[in-house]
């Protein structure tokens, strides 16, 4: 047998082989992240204490204007919120995932993502949360939300996330 037709009969028996149980994805092992209890954490979104609460109740994005790293009045009432659920919820750490869109280059957005960050971490702590409970990451353009070349797309991805974290027990 020649390399390609040992290759092409190995695909064709690893093919087959992921085939072999169809029942692998049932829902009798599923596991429901938003429950209580779910990976250590509180959890449904009626529960004030739950990360799932601050995520869809609270709001864990704020979004900026082009080119831009202050803060919104509406920004600033979401934040008013998440520092007061931060120093409620002392379980709780954060990292302020700093974005950016699509235009311009990869340093720059980098920068400017670590600017709104760091705006974000400035403003929950003059607002209470201790500054070591926050830590403040920027990925600029690498990881947008929507993908497409307009500026509704380009809005969704100008923004800073608060990503809830348990602390770890000692």
């Amino acid at each position: 047998m020649t390399y390609l037709s040992k290759t092409l009969l190995l695909c064709a028996g690893m093919a087959l082989a992921a085939c072999a149980n169809p029942d692998r994805f049932d829902n009798a092992n599923t596991v429901d992240l938003n429950a209580p209890g779910a990976n250590g954490m509180s959890g449904a979104a009626g529960d004030p204490t739950s990360p799932v609460y601050f995520q869809q109740t609270i709001g864990d994005r704020v979004l900026f204007a082009v080119d831009q790293s202050s803060l919104s009045s509406e920004a600033q009432a979401t934040l008013d919120g998440q520092a007061q659920w931060l120093m409620t919820n002392s379980d709780y750490n954060a990292v302020i995932e700093g974005h950016a869109d699509e235009q311009g280059t990869r340093e720059y957005n980098l920068a400017l993502g670590a600017r709104r960050a760091n705006a974000v971490h400035e403003y929950l702590v003059s607002k209470g949360v201790a500054a070591n409970r926050l830590k403040v990451v920027s990925y600029g353009k690498e990881r947008p939300i929507e993908l497409c070349s307009n500026e509704a797309c380009y809005a969704k991805n100008r923004r800073a996330v608060t990503v809830i974290s348990a602390v770890p027990s000692s």
